[in-house]
């Protein structure tokens, strides 16, 4: 035994975690790595000074008020950050040292009228060196959130756009009936803020009032009602076969890869609000997670990488969540399938839907990378608004031709499950916010109640745009809205 021949000792790796998944997946780079959101004080400052030069040169060079009167309009908001599944709170906590701040005179704002744009400063020795934040509204881009930065990170050239035709055969009559004239009075009584206030049926105007600052040239924000109009450019989409389904997996530019959770959510999860997007927020001390809806309009970065750098926090279709991820995951969709085709983005993006039906006065917001952002900052003429309205009580049908998909207004039209009203991109009258009007009335929404209301059975669209912050009276606008419904 002991002259059997000695084997060689073969060294072993140190034990450790098995590697998997080695075979790489070809045409990917992997998952996308996830974004944090910063929730410092200093960072929630420098967004509320950048979200608030956003709104003074969306004011003065987007809707053309002047300088004093934007600055009259203007509401100083604290940024608050994203919270997780449970409410958000109404208001932020920096909201007392913001109104200590603007009222001592720390917060100081200069304007470069020829650059289009908007410095606010705000300086105090109790939190370290002056913070920044600026915005830029090139013509054609609304107004860009440039933050920290002092620069766009692309090069804004013009827009070639369709020449605008004439719509409207008939204008709103001279003399309303009384009864809704007195309803519209007392509602603009309660409405200071309030842009205007139009109904509409196909190609003609049947009423039409304007408040302060308000008149039918002045384009006017919509905010959250761009969630419709980029729902509606993925109806068109699925129109012309560009998507075959809005149940078809959305795989954004960044989610190629299949082994990443983000393959599991569809266009209509993100058209629903329900695909699960959000963020680790860290404060600096601690990490929640957060479900954002701001940081969009107040962070000078690119919407539609950030958006798709959202974690899947929740399953898929499971969780109703309103945020603005969603929406910009759905633009950068939007984007990559005009640029495979070798189309000019933005141009084509007016052309698919806004320049096709006539709406020659809107115009998106760019962020800083020359993305279109999808979830809102939007802007039209009320005039303008009623038209997309209007494509939808004619089914998708404009002017004879077929735009949305046999099918397509009941799909946008219906609300996801009980517990919200919210469907694809619109809110639905289910729950009974507005009591006197139809339980079948939709809407696109924004912040700070704009609307375009679609009454499909009447074949009636009303419009109301609204300064933002500003606050509105829904009861009175209810009431108005009613006697339009009986009246007309």
């Amino acid at each position: 035994m002991n002259d059997a021949p000695k084997l060689p000792v073969r060294p072993m790796p140190a034990p450790g975690e098995a590697i998997f998944d080695r075979a790489p997946v070809l045409g990917t780079r992997g998952p996308c790595p996830p974004l944090v959101y910063d929730a410092s004080p200093r960072t929630l400052r420098l967004r509320t000074l950048s979200f608030a030069a956003k709104r003074l040169v969306d004011m003065i060079h987007v809707s053309g008020l002047s300088q004093e009167e934007a600055h009259r309009r203007l509401r100083w908001r604290a940024t608050v950050a994203p919270g997780g599944l449970d409410p958000r709170p109404a208001a932020s906590p920096l909201q007392p040292e913001l109104d200590a701040a603007v009222a001592a005179g720390r917060i100081a704002i200069a304007h470069d009228i020829a650059a289009r744009s908007v410095a606010i400063t705000w300086s105090d020795p109790a939190f370290g060196p002056a913070i920044t934040g600026r915005a830029i509204a090139p013509p054609g881009y609304g107004g860009i959130v440039l933050g920290a930065a002092e620069s766009l990170g692309f090069t804004p050239t013009a827009i070639p756009r369709a020449l605008a035709t004439e719509y409207w055969q008939e204008e709103a009559p001279e003399h309303a009936p009384p009864v809704l004239r007195h309803a519209a009075e007392t509602f603009h009584g309660g409405a200071k803020g309030v842009y205007g206030l139009l109904v509409a049926a196909p190609r003609r105007i049947l009423f039409e009032r304007y408040g302060d600052e308000g008149h039918l040239d002045r384009a006017t924000p919509s905010w959250s009602m761009t969630k419709s109009i980029t729902a509606t450019i993925i109806g068109r989409m699925v129109q012309l076969g560009w998507i075959r389904s809005v149940h078809d997996a959305a795989l954004a530019p960044l989610w190629q890869d299949p082994r990443d959770t983000h393959a599991a959510i569809t266009f209509d999860h993100l058209l629903r609000m329900r695909a699960g997007l959000a963020m680790p927020v860290f404060d600096g001390a601690s990490t929640t997670l957060g479900f954002e809806n701001s940081a969009v309009y107040q962070d000078g970065t690119d919407a539609f990488e950030a958006a798709q750098r959202n974690i899947v926090a929740t399953q898929p279709g499971a969780v109703f969540r309103y945020v603005n991820a969603g929406p910009n995951v759905l633009g950068s969709v939007i984007r990559a399938e005009i640029e495979r085709r070798g189309l000019p983005y933005p141009a084509t993006l007016y052309e698919l839907l806004v320049d096709r039906i006539g709406m020659s006065s809107y115009q998106h917001s760019a962020d800083i990378a020359g993305n279109m952002i999808a979830s809102g900052s939007g802007f039209a003429t009320l005039r303008d608004y009623a038209k997309l309205g209007l494509l939808y009580v004619q089914d998708g049908v404009w002017e004879g031709e077929r735009l949305l998909p046999e099918g397509w207004v009941d799909y946008a039209f219906a609300p996801s499950h009980g517990g919200t009203t919210y469907a694809a991109s619109f809110r639905a009258n289910t729950d009974g916010l507005f009591p006197d009007l139809p339980a079948d009335t939709v809407w696109a929404s924004g912040a700070s109640d704009q609307r375009i209301f679609i009454f499909r059975r009447h074949g009636l669209v009303a419009v109301v745009t609204n300064e933002t912050d500003h606050a509105m009276d829904l009861g009175r606008l209810n009431t108005f809205l009613a006697t339009a419904l009986a009246v007309f």
